[in-house]
């Protein structure tokens, strides 16, 4: 009975969407009959969702609601089965089965119902087919087609359909490169078509990696266009847009800005609910509890002088895509770790797996638990391992120890703000600024290492602590543009529900 009432309320949900959909569609086009001043600005996302409405998916349709009603031309390009293969199609199960276009075309009407929209189909190349017929995957991993770098573009899709970052030579992996990069390649002639037939000023992207956006990001760029990206921001209903790289939010913060009383208590309790585990990323939940430190770990820990974290990252989320800078990935650093800790049997080093490793539906085929079984971890004695679904308080790990590692977790940030040293070995989105220390090469990352490891007291800047702050706040209050008075939670974590509200609101300034 339970399981009938929530297919019967998810059904109403969504046609309460399409019946707010419509209503608003309608009024917009009505109060910008004109269809709006000077060169459009195209909205794309094809990368969001199949059917109902994402974050992101949310954020880019409120967005060109806004544009239109500030007076812009807005298009939207839409795919109609432009893609022989889909980041979230191949997502759903089998990933070389064919995308759910019907579906999904359906829903994409609903959600372009305020403007034009420019539709592309898919047309395979038979030149580029011949020429990936007998390529390997590393040679995949590098090609270009007629100056178009499609291999990359498409690379960062695949090792997150994959789960995994290492890719294996396998038919499967090999049929899906081949097909993403011919559905990369339709995109962007499609898109340079559409570049030639109505000239945009401005394109807006969801992410920028995902390869139908990245395809058409570099069609853009290659053409002069100024792009914007987006991605969810760290508050609730929030979204960050940038005209760089949306998933490692450049921020640009005044040299004199500081923060006053009034901030500092807000951000102080924006911290507190974060170190007891209670945020969301995306609308995940990713901690559904937080436990302390049992007397058993605390009894390990209390045997060795010094306690060492090691924080993880998955390692086929988007964000490996700048984060590799010192070492070739995150697995080449935990080996420099390993090595190290041999050579310091007297420091206990905790790996801390990724909790979103063992998310359901997208669990990774490349984790920290295989590596570890891998390197023998075990039988070292002084590394602990804490798996992904370990509820331990990653936080009180950090103040009980003597510095923190992380790749490019957000946890290094955080481990700042409870005046800890961190010492970085990837590109986060936080070492644009003076934070943690963040080495230039894998020879100084190791000799800091050992530094750290061997001397009493860890002297670090003090404006590490005061630029942490300082960041931490201008992302999650200025750089954030929010949208909780146009949405609300939906029953399906990471999708969203449209508010009733007036579509003056959407005016700038409303």
């Amino acid at each position: 009975m339970a399981n009938l009432f929530s297919k019967l309320y998810r059904r109403f949900l969504r046609l309460r969407l399409y019946f707010r959909l419509f209503l608003k569609n309608r009024r917009i086009r009505s109060e910008v009959e004109a269809g709006g001043d000077g060169r459009p600005v195209v909205f794309f996302n094809a990368s969001t969702r199949l059917e109902g409405m994402s974050l992101n998916a949310a954020y880019s349709l409120i967005s060109s609601w806004g544009v239109q009603l500030a007076g812009r031309k807005v298009s939207y390009f839409a795919c109609q089965a432009g893609m022989s293969h889909c980041v979230l199609g191949a997502g759903l199960g089998d990933p070389t089965s064919p995308p759910p276009c019907e579906g999904c075309i359906k829903e994409t009407r609903w959600f372009t119902g305020s403007a034009s929209r420019i539709w592309f189909d898919y047309q395979e190349d038979p030149v580029l087919m011949k020429e990936l017929q007998d390529l390997s995957i590393p040679d995949m991993q590098g090609f270009s087609y007629q100056g178009k770098p499609l291999g990359p573009l498409v690379l960062p899709s695949l090792r997150w359909i994959l789960r995994r970052y290492h890719l294996q030579d396998n038919q499967q992996t090999r049929y899906l490169f081949t097909e993403f990069i011919l559905s990369a390649n339709n995109i962007l002639e499609k898109f340079r078509q559409l570049i030639k037939d109505i000239n945009p000023e401005i394109v807006v992207v969801f992410n920028g990696l995902q390869f139908p956006e990245a395809a058409v990001r570099w069609a853009s760029q290659d053409a002069g266009i100024r792009v914007i990206t987006h991605e969810v921001n760290l508050q609730p209903f929030s979204a960050f847009f940038t005209d760089g790289e949306a998933t490692i939010y450049p921020l640009k913060i005044p040299d004199e800005f500081k923060l006053n009383d009034n901030q500092n208590q807000l951000l102080d309790s924006y911290l507190t609910l974060r170190f007891q585990g209670e945020f969301k990323m995306a609308g995940v939940k990713f901690w559904s509890g937080m436990h302390h430190l049992p007397a058993e770990f605390l009894g390990v820990v209390d045997k060795y002088n010094q306690l060492v974290p090691v924080f993880t990252n998955v390692i086929f989320d988007t964000s490996q895509a700048h984060a590799n800078t010192i070492f070739p990935h995150m697995f080449a650093w935990l080996d420099l770790v390993i090595e190290t800790a041999r050579d310091y049997p007297e420091t206990l080093f905790v790996i801390r797996a990724h909790p979103d490793e063992m998310r359901k539906g997208k669990s990774s085929q490349e984790s920290v638990l295989d590596w570890a079984e891998s390197q023998y971890i075990s039988e070292q004695g002084n590394i602990l391992l804490i798996g992904p679904d370990e509820t331990l308080s990653s936080y009180e790990l950090i103040q009980r120890s003597k510095f923190a590692l992380v790749y490019n977790s957000s946890i290094g940030l955080e481990a700042v703000l409870l005046r800890t040293p961190v010492l970085c070995a990837g590109k986060a989105r936080y070492t644009q600024y003076p934070i943690v220390t963040y080495p230039e090469s894998r020879e100084e990352y190791l000799e800091i290492l050992q530094e750290f490891l061997n001397t009493d007291q860890i002297n670090i800047p003090e404006n590490h602590y005061e630029n942490a702050r300082r960041f931490l706040y201008y992302q999650l209050y200025r750089a954030s543009l929010g949208f909780e008075e146009f949405l609300i939670e939906h029953p399906t974590p990471g999708y969203v529900q449209l508010r009733r509200f007036g579509w003056k609101k959407l005016l700038p300034g409303g």
